[in-house]
C-alpha cells in the first residue's frame, strides 16, 4: 500500500476531509474521499471560492503572503441537512508550486450538542428563577399565616412545638351590624372593604410590635407577646385598639360606609401553634383569648372593654373607667373596665 493510500485511509478514519488547490487560482489539484462525500467531486475549472463562496478572499490572499494559517466554520447544505464545518486553511511550502492545503472536519454534531447544553442551561436557570419565586410566594404566604420566629422553626424542622406563654395580652375586634350590611351589599364590595379596613389594622398592629393571628369574617384578632415576651404588652395591645378605633372614625368622615366596632382586650396565659397538616393555620388558644372574644360582646360601639386586672398597666397610659362586675358565659362574674383613650401617643415600637 502506498503512502498516499495510507494517508488517505487515516484522514478518512478520523473523518477529515481534504483538498488541495493552487495558490495561483484556487483551482483543485487533490481532494480526498470524505471530501467527495460531503461535497461532490469538483468540476472541470471549479474553484475553491465557487465551492465554498462563503470564505473570506482577503484572508485567503493573506495565508498566501504570510503563511499564516486561516481558520472559519461554514454551513453547508449538501443535501436536506445542514452541517457545520471547521475549515482550516495552510499554505504548503517547500514545493514548486504554491498550494494550499485545505481541511475540512465536521463538527455538526458538537455544535449540536453545544446548542442543547445550551438550551438546556437556559431551561434550568428559568426553571431555578421559577423556583425561587415560587418559594418567595410560599414564604410570603406562610409568614401570613404565622409570626416569623414560628415559621423559622417550622422550614428548619417541618414542624412547631407547642409553647405555652405564661402572660399575654390579646386584641378582639368585631364589627356592629356586619352580618346586615353583607346581606344587603355586593359581595365585591364588601370584600373589598374589609380588605381596605383590615390592611389598615395590619400596619397599625406591626407598628406596635404585635401579631396579628387570625381575622374570622369581620373578627380581627391580634396578640402581644408571643412568640416573643414582651413586658409591655397589654399596652401595646391597648395601643392598638385605640388606633384601630382612631382610624375607623377618621375613614368614616369620607367613606358612605361608616363602620363601628366593639373591642375586647385579654391578658393571660394561651399557647399558640400550628394547627392542621395539609392546611397551616398558626392559632392562639387560652384564656387570654377567651377573655378578649367574651368581652367584645360588652363593649359599647366604638369602644374598648378589658379585665380590670389590666387596669393599672393601662392607667399610666390610657383613661380608663370602671363597669363594675359583669357575669361572663362560661367564666363567672368578671370585673371590667373601659377604656376610652390614650392620655398620649408613643411612638410605635421597632419591630425586629
Amino acid at each position: 500500500m502506498s503512502i498516499l493510500a495510507i494517508n488517505e485511509q487515516l484522514l478518512r478514519a478520523i473523518g477529515v476531509g481534504v483538498a488541495v488547490v493552487r495558490a495561483s487560482d484556487l483551482g483543485f489539484v487533490f481532494h480526498n474521499g470524505p471530501f467527495t462525500e460531503w461535497f461532490g467531486a469538483p468540476a472541470e475549472g471549479q474553484t475553491l471560492l465557487d465551492y465554498f463562496p462563503d470564505l473570506d478572499p482577503k484572508e485567503l490572499e493573506d495565508v498566501k503572503q504570510s503563511g499564516l494559517r486561516y481558520s472559519a466554520e461554514l454551513q453547508v447544505k449538501p443535501k436536506r441537512r445542514t452541517l457545520i464545518f471547521a475549515v482550516a486553511v495552510s499554505l504548503a511550502n517547500g514545493l514548486s508550486e504554491q498550494v494550499l492545503v485545505v481541511e475540512f472536519q465536521n463538527i455538526t454534531r458538537i455544535r449540536e450538542l453545544e446548542s442543547m447544553i445550551d438550551s438546556y442551561s437556559t431551561m434550568v436557570e428559568r426553571n431555578t428563577r421559577e423556583l425561587e419565586r415560587e418559594k418567595e410566594r410560599v414564604e410570603r404566604l406562610l409568614l401570613n399565616l404565622m409570626p416569623r420566629a414560628v415559621y423559622e422553626e417550622f422550614k428548619t424542622f417541618g414542624v412547631v412545638t407547642p409553647q405555652l406563654y405564661d402572660q399575654v395580652s390579646v386584641v378582639m375586634l368585631d364589627f356592629v351590624g356586619f352580618t346586615d350590611f353583607a346581606a344587603k351589599t355586593d359581595p365585591t364590595v364588601t370584600l373589598s372593604e374589609l380588605n381596605d379596613v383590615f390592611t389598615a389594622f395590619d400596619r397599625i398592629v406591626e407598628q406596635y410590635g404585635c401579631e396579628r393571628i387570625k381575622t374570622i369574617g369581620d373578627a380581627y384578632l391580634a396578640v402581644s407577646g408571643m412568640p416573643d415576651a414582651t413586658p409591655d404588652h397589654a399596652t401595646a395591645v391597648a395601643h392598638c385598639a385605640v388606633r384601630f378605633l382612631r382610624y375607623l372614625e377618621r375613614r368614616n368622615e369620607s367613606h358612605p360606609h361608616k363602620w363601628q366596632a366593639r373591642i375586647g382586650l385579654g391578658m393571660g396565659p394561651a399557647v399558640g401553634s400550628v394547627v392542621g397538616i395539609q392546611k397551616y393555620v398558626y392559632d392562639v388558644f387560652g384564656p387570654a383569648v377567651n377573655i378578649a372574644s367574651r368581652l367584645q360582646v360588652f363593649a359599647n360601639p366604638m369602644n374598648i372593654v378589658a379585665p380590670e386586672e389590666m387596669k393599672y398597666a393601662l392607667i399610666d397610659e390610657f383613661q380608663v373607667s370602671d363597669i363594675g362586675p359583669v357575669d361572663i358565659k362560661g367564666m363567672g362574674q368578671m370585673d371590667l373596665i373601659n377604656v376610652t383613650s390614650g392620655l398620649s401617643v408613643p411612638a410605635p415600637r421597632p419591630r425586629f
